[in-house]
């Protein structure tokens, strides 16, 4: 079951960064650091962990569909995420590869077959990757994959762990389960060390989608009829506390061979979400007390059936094994989270 954690510093090796904080622009400048791939730096978590790697001192390079220019100066490598992609140039003294771009889940998928598009991206286009990484000598492959592996929905109560069964339900999720596959088979042939971390919804400056509509409709002061929305429980992680894990997964032995479930250590009702968010934005959420059956019954008919499911029901990530195995616990507190995504909107001080 999930659990609530205390927030500090997160133990082990990680990064050796206890002397700067997440948002330090002090590099530490006291060893030379592991080179290391960054692929979708450009994207909402890419730009994030850059910044914490470089400001660590690691030699960082990235790849992004387009032009982009790092917070070190140099320009990302252009990319695409296929099988026929040549990798070599930007695996060029690398020791560890953080893999994050993907094809993400689209709502109104235009594509033909979508599910072969997702294929194509994120399991041939990851593994060709991987491939071409352990014959350019990489040591470590970190694949950012999705807690949509293990299902959509927890039953009351239950959390999703990380040696469940998988359940992918669309094509998105199972891409990526049929791409974690693969890395394990690969890494059992080549000794490449594989982790694979499962996140939920990651929120933070920038953020965009459904949690970026949420905090856009509590700081107009836009009545919610989410009022009685207190009985479910979902996972988030705030976008510091997932890049810390990718940071602690990048070296800590112990992570190697491993799939970690990650959040913020607090799973939160739909209601308590809203609510932290008004505090964090400074504007109290009005939320009309509206029975969720009702809802999900008008969702029903509107035919947004699971829309409402995902924003009323459950999905809780049992982090226990995460942070027992690496020493790890989220460093910051889901409150100073929702805080820093709100100043991301222009909307704190």
């Amino acid at each position: 079951m999930s659990r609530s954690f205390e927030h500090k510093p997160a133990g082990g090796p990680i990064l050796h960064m206890t002397s700067n904080p997440p948002n330090s622009s002090t590099p530490n400048t006291t060893s030379t650091r592991t080179g290391v791939l960054i692929t979708g730096v450009s994207g909402f978590v890419g730009q994030a962990l850059e910044r914490r790697l470089h400001d660590a001192g690691f030699a960082v390079s990235g790849s992004a569909r387009h032009e982009h220019r790092m917070a070190g100066g140099a320009l990302a490598g252009v990319a695409q995420l296929h099988s026929s992609q040549d990798w070599s140039g930007l695996l060029r003294g690398c020791s560890a590869v953080v893999h994050l771009a993907a094809r993400v889940h689209i709502m109104h998928d235009t594509a033909p077959d979508p599910l072969a598009a997702f294929r194509a991206a994120n399991t041939a286009g990851t593994l060709h990757l991987a491939q071409q990484a352990v014959a350019a000598g990489v040591r470590r492959f970190v694949f950012v994959s999705t807690a949509k592996v293990n299902g959509e929905h927890t039953a009351a109560g239950r959390a999703f762990r990380h040696d469940d069964v998988p359940q992918p339900e669309d094509a998105y999720a199972l891409s990526k389960h049929e791409a974690e596959q693969g890395l394990r088979a690969l890494a059992a042939a080549s000794g490449l060390e594989l982790v694979i971390v499962r996140p939920p919804l990651v929120y933070g400056p920038g953020v965009k989608a459904n949690f970026a509509a949420l905090m856009r409709a509590v700081q107009r002061g836009w009545p919610l009829p989410l009022g009685l929305a207190h009985s479910n429980r979902r996972s988030f992680v705030g976008l510091d506390n997932l890049v810390d894990l990718l940071c602690t997964c990048l070296e800590h032995p112990a992570a190697a061979n491993q799939t970690f479930m990650v959040s913020d250590g607090l799973d939160l009702s739909t209601a308590e979400l809203l609510q932290r968010m008004g505090v964090a934005l400074g504007r109290p959420a009005r939320l009309w007390p509206v029975p969720t059956w009702g809802l999900m019954a008008a969702a029903a008919l509107l035919g947004q059936r699971e829309k409402a499911r995902r924003l009323l029901g459950n999905l809780q990530l049992d982090i226990a094994h995460t942070c027992t195995t690496l020493g790890w616990r989220p460093p910051l507190s889901v409150d100073e989270g929702l805080r820093r995504a709100a100043a991301g909107m222009g909307a704190a001080e």
